[in-house]
Formats: C-alpha cells, structure tokens, sequence
C-alpha cells in the first residue's frame, strides 16, 4: 500500500520522535572504560554507581567515575516487597519516580556501575539493566567490570558529589520481559525454557535460603550457576561463545522461549542479561517473583532431580 505525503510525513515524524525518545550512544549491553572515558562529557550521559555501603565503607564518597549519580542498589528504591514477596519490581509509577529523581531523562544514555567484585554483586547492574528495559528505555548500558574494570584501566577517580536535577523519564511497560506464574507453568507444560540461575546446591535441593520455602526446583528447569557468567579476575562479563557453550551444557534447547529466574530475581537477571543482551536470544523474560514466589504455595510443584 503507497502512502500519500500526509502520510509519509506522519510516519516520518513518528519514527523521528521514536528515535529521539531512544537515542543510544552505543547498542551494546556492555562498554568498557575507554569508551566511558571517551563520551564522560556529552550531555545525554548519566551514569548510575549502584554500589553499596559495605561494612561501613561508602564506596561512592571514597572515589567514583567523575559525574557518576549515587543510586545504590540497596538504597535507590530498585526493589520492593510486593504480597509478601521480597525484592521485586516496583509498580510503574513509583520506579519511574525513582529513576527520574536520578537525573534520568527519556533521551538520556545510562551506564551502570556495579563493584564489579564478584558475580552475585555484578547481577545488581544486570538486574537495573533489566529494570531500564522492561520499562521501555533502551539506551541502557553496563561498565564491563564495573569500578574494578574502571580502576584496572587506571580511570579518573571524583570524590565530588554529583549535583542532580530530576529528569522527564517516563516508562512504557514491557511484559514480554517479564514472566509471571502463569507463563512459568506454560514454560512446565513444555512451551518454554526454564533456566535456573541459582546455585548447584540450591538448584538439587541440598541448600536453599530464608527467602524460599521448599527445597529444590521448578520441575524442567536446568542449571546455569550464575557465577559462570561473571570472571571476577578479569573483571569481565562471559562472552557471547562462553554463554552459548554454557547453554548448550546445560541442555536449553528445542524450545524458542526462555525464562530465568532464581531466589527472588537478582541471580536470574545475570542470567537473562547473558542469554538475552550479550548472546542475543530472543523471547527471554526473566520470572520476577522467582522460587520465593513459587515456593509460597505450596501447591505449586517443586522438585529436587
């Protein structure tokens, strides 16, 4: 079908204002610290240090990559507790709040920072990473390593605190990045790909924490220990060929559709970051809700083989 010019030009704008609204100054899941360096002062810019106070230590106040945004993991209202079920996603309206008084514009190129010190830490940026997307902001990235990534490249350290202005960043939700129970028991029936991202022990039923309720697993769910994602040593995320091999080991196959998940959907969301952003599936959600969800009805099937 052709389309006059009123037309043409409708469409035309419509795809301009599209592409204003996702402006990405790179696509890739990951940047290194040449690159932060290289783009530091364009304006579009913020960047998000998401690390704790740990034992004390403001690891912040103590240095971080000049202009970084304080927005720790634990603090900045990432996750919430929602019917009794610990760190899930916020409703809509109050992440969007939270992510705006961040500094974060709808035009705006986020980059995330973790500690970078092991992989458990690590899956706070992934799971942020998750957050930005399944609300519909694209121009996401995370700093490969994180602050041990940015030190070992000898990057410029600020003790000065960034000044923030609430930015105009509004959310278009995304469910097809998320999966609830519903979708997780189509995924038992056969319809998809359950990859559980915990622990050997946990996943086998041998240990499980204060979070779940039963030993054990969802049933057809495999194993892909989320610490084989993260090379603390290297300060580096897995690479597209290490993530397939691991799939691939593990047995997810045969099926186009894929759900993570873990304890309460921090551990998954290295695992979807890792199928979904850096190998590139498609049809990746992660299950928000995780075995704490699954695990507070009883009636829902959990098993240890």
């Amino acid at each position: 079908m052709r389309l006059n010019l009123a037309g043409a030009v409708a469409v035309a704008g419509l795809l301009l204002t599209g592409a204003a609204h996702a402006e990405r100054l790179t696509d890739k899941p990951l940047v290194d610290a040449a690159w932060l360096t290289e783009n530091l002062g364009n304006e579009s810019l913020v960047v998000l240090d998401i690390r704790d106070v740990v034992e004390g230590v403001d690891a912040y106040a103590a240095g971080h990559v000049p202009g970084a945004v304080a927005a720790r993991y634990s603090e900045a209202g990432w996750r919430t507790t929602v019917n009794n079920i610990p760190g899930m996603l916020p409703p809509v309206e109050q992440i969007e709040a939270s992510i705006a008084a961040l500094g974060v514009n709808e035009d705006s190129q986020v980059v995330i920072v973790p500690a970078g010190t092991n992989a458990s830490e690590f899956g706070g940026a992934t799971r942020v990473y998750w957050t930005f997307k399944v609300l519909g902001h694209d121009a996401v990235t995370i700093l490969d390593g994180g602050w041990a990534g940015w030190t070992k490249a000898n990057g410029e350290v600020s003790t000065e605190v960034a000044a923030v202005t609430p930015g105009d960043f509004k959310a278009e939700f995304r469910p097809e990045l998320l999966a609830e129970v519903a979708e997780v028991e189509a995924a038992i029936a056969g319809d998809a790909n359950l990859v559980d991202a915990r622990s050997v022990a946990q996943f086998i039923g041998q240990e499980k924490t204060n979070t779940v309720q039963t030993l054990g697993h969802i049933p057809t769910a495999v194993n892909i220990n989320f610490d084989k994602f993260y090379d603390a040593q290297n300060a580096s995320f897995a690479s597209p060929e290490t993530i397939a091999q691991l799939a691939e080991a593990a047995g997810v196959g045969g099926k186009s559709d894929f759900i993570a998940f873990c304890n309460t959907g921090h551990l998954a969301s290295i695992a979807w970051f890792g199928l979904s952003e850096v190998e590139g599936l498609e049809n990746v959600r992660l299950y928000d809700g995780s075995m704490a969800e699954w695990t507070a009805d009883p009636a829902r099937p959990v098993v240890t083989n």
